[in-house]
């Protein structure tokens, strides 16, 4: 599966958020900051992840099916790739 270029730029730029988001998550448990709030950075975290997945994934199907060059993914294995971001 390919991604496109201008989906890698918009996956990465989420990707570096959320590698910032993760180091601010890190210092706030070494400096004993409240569950609550380390708990709600943490969410944020990973819904940004999620968000780069699901581009990743959509920009791939995209490009699979507009290009017909790439072997189509069998259903099965679409829904692993959805189900992994769940």
């Amino acid at each position: 599966m390919k991604v496109d270029d201008e989906s890698i730029g918009a996956v990465l730029n989420r990707l570096r958020r959320a590698q910032g988001q993760l180091a601010g998550v890190i210092a706030m448990v070494e400096s004993g900051r409240d569950c609550t709030e380390v708990v709600t950075q943490l969410a944020a975290v990973s819904r940004a992840l999620d968000k780069a997945g699901f581009k990743i994934v959509a920009s791939g199907m995209r490009q699979c099916l507009a290009s017909g060059r790439d072997a189509p993914l069998a259903e099965e294995q679409l829904e692993r790739l959805f189900l992994s971001l769940a």
